[in-house]
């Protein structure tokens, strides 16, 4: 065990070491890759993320999370073995992108609404990327056409929905909130008496609460920044030397296992740090790769998040005592659960997806170009996302109780 900890020293000093002496070596490199990080994070991140995450911050001090816990307890609890609360931070999730669902997460462990047991599942299986980025950026900024967002949209999102109900199982001798007791009461009621109840226990005034949201938000943001930034640089530095070939045969190889050309060992090397440049690399392969091919990488490679979401999570969650390593092991699973399915659904869904694209008018027809804008037409597009998840998990949290009360009756 020692001699693991000076070898994990040894390697963080000489990976560090390694990186300030590429960066004084190339200069104009490190720097034109740092702007690219640095235009990525203001144009794209910043102005779509924030809303949401202030508005998260504001929920949660006036309830709307307790109220949505009561609601949907029916539906997490059996499904997710995780509180209802954790049914905002599905729907948060989805809708707004990585790593808004770990954020979220890491924050209801704060205040001790979910256990570290359940705080876990929900970080795992909630980190997702957005819709935005997944027909505006990758669909049609890459490989121009929105169509080919359907198939990786539903292999994400279905892939996330499979891994949250196989980490049902995840440390189950691990604590557990209790569920909510029996009420006569309707369900309805009691969701407003929570949400009542946990405005008055928040108790603090309108301007403290939204200065509270704001200062917490830019503060993850400013992270979120500092996360792209250096990783930008680092994935720059990697494609460019002789790292990139060091890592390239165990890609290759990993390729040839599954009898996929190992032309894509780049892309796989790109996607395994950072997602939005590996997407570039997988729509410029040549015609030796198939379309359903590529699709199913990108899939993958979007589920997966990159070390640099990877890192992001990891701050988020230090405060906390949510750990780290089964984050990194269920994204694994989430990436090959989601390059899967989207290999197996490309064919089935090739004769509808060119109808249904010309049916879905809320996404993206072009490439994020920042500013406020793109701004505005985030906060629109996955505001619609965020409120469909919400009403969608609150029908089918209905079903239990309208079953029970059918079996019940006398």
């Amino acid at each position: 065990m020692r001699y693991k900890s000076y070898i994990l020293t040894l390697f963080y000093a000489s990976a560090t070491l390694i990186l300030v002496f590429s960066i004084v070596r190339y200069p104009q490199i490190a720097f034109e890759s740092s702007l690219r990080g640095l235009q990525i994070w203001w144009d794209v991140v910043f102005p779509a993320t924030l809303p949401f995450m202030i508005l998260s911050e504001l929920m949660l001090g006036f309830g709307v999370v307790h109220f949505m816990g009561i609601l949907l307890e029916p539906l997490m609890r059996p499904l997710f073995n995780v509180p209802g609360t954790g049914g905002f931070v599905l729907a948060m999730g989805f809708s707004s992108g990585y790593p808004v669902g770990p954020k979220l997460a890491a924050r209801l462990r704060e205040q001790q609404l979910v256990s570290r047991s359940e705080g876990e599942r929900l970080l795992c299986f909630t980190s997702t990327s957005d819709p935005i980025f997944i027909f505006g950026a990758v669909a049609v900024g890459f490989f121009h056409d929105a169509a080919l967002g359907i198939s990786i949209a539903i292999a994400n999102f279905a892939g996330a929905i499979i891994i949250g109900i196989l980490l049902r199982y995840h440390d189950r001798k691990g604590e557990s909130t209790p569920p909510a007791r029996e009420h006569t009461s309707p369900l309805i009621f009691r969701a407003l008496q929570a949400m009542h109840r946990a405005r008055i226990k928040d108790n603090r005034p309108l301007g403290k609460l939204m200065g509270d949201a704001v200062l917490s938000s830019f503060q993850t943001l400013i992270i979120m920044g500092g996360f792209i930034i250096i990783f930008s640089v680092v994935i720059k530095f990697v494609t460019l030397g002789l790292i990139s070939e060091i890592l390239a045969y165990p890609a290759a190889l990993l390729l040839a296992l599954f009898h996929l050309s190992t032309e894509m060992s780049q892309s796989l090397i790109v996607g395994f740090f950072e997602v939005t440049q590996s997407m570039q690399y997988i729509s410029e392969l040549t015609t030796e790769v198939n379309m359903q091919t590529k699709i199913a990488i990108a899939a993958a490679l979007v589920a997966w998040g990159g070390i640099s979401v990877h890192a992001q999570v990891a701050s988020i969650i230090s405060s906390t005592d949510l750990r780290y390593q089964p984050y990194f092991i269920w994204k694994a699973l989430h990436a090959l659960a989601s390059g899967v399915l989207c290999y197996l659904i490309w064919t089935p869904l090739q004769p509808f997806t060119s109808h249904l694209y010309q049916s879905l008018p809320a996404f993206a027809k072009h490439v994020p170009g920042g500013g406020l804008d793109y701004a505005l037409e985030a906060i629109q597009h996955m505001s619609q996302y965020a409120i469909i998840t919400a009403f969608v998990l609150g029908l089918f949290a209905l079903i239990p109780l309208i079953l029970q009360k059918v079996y019940t009756r006398p």
